[in-house]
């Protein structure tokens, strides 16, 4: 006998992730052509800030008073977790909730990076008015060294990815640990009911 399902997660939360996702993916692989690499980052923004609105204003499991937790709560989880003895949780856990945080924090800082390195490079983008033009050299056939802001982009992308890494290592772990497919979950918002 199977345990009864129950919905979970709402489309707007599996919307959001799955293309926040895919968009963040897409980015960390490729910067060419620029023009896909620029419009898929401001895709990654207007997720994260949707995700944020969402968040507040959404349904109870996408709250983020629903899962945002001390961090005595989250090392507690995660203890408990690697020992398979962690209590389950209906909606995200306290580790869970955690990297949704993380996760959103990171991705805002890329994209935001990324318009500032846009802005550096190329004199456009939302922040050209702000940020001002890197001169080409003058010389024919010089470089010019990238500003820094391309670096510091560079850096928070790949740490974006190490926390992808950890997410996906945490929902397998989680998973296993709780006998449930997390990741069909997120799929279908349903999860079963105890």
């Amino acid at each position: 006998m199977t345990a009864a399902k129950i919905s979970v997660w709402d489309p707007i939360i599996r919307i959001i992730h799955w293309l926040l996702a895919a968009a963040v993916l897409f980015n960390w692989y490729t910067d060419q052509p620029l023009w896909l690499h620029t419009w898929t980052g401001y895709l990654a923004a207007v997720l994260v800030a949707s995700r944020v609105l969402w968040g507040c204003i959404g349904p109870e499991n996408a709250r983020f008073a629903s899962f945002v937790r001390r961090p005595q709560v989250i090392i507690d989880y995660l203890a408990g977790l690697v020992r398979f003895s962690s209590r389950r949780y209906l909606g995200h856990s306290p580790a869970g909730g955690a990297m949704v945080v993380a996760l959103l924090i990171m991705v805002a800082a890329t994209a935001g990076s990324g318009m500032a390195s846009l802005a550096a490079i190329e004199g456009r983008g939302p922040l050209s008015a702000v940020i001002e033009r890197v001169p080409p050299p003058r010389a024919l056939g010089q470089r010019r060294p990238p500003p820094l802001i391309c670096g510091i982009h560079q850096v928070l992308g790949n740490a974006t990815l190490a926390l992808v890494v950890l997410h996906v290592a945490g929902v397998v772990l989680a998973s296993c640990a709780h006998r449930e497919n997390l990741m069909a979950a997120m799929i279908t918002g349903r999860k079963r009911s105890k």
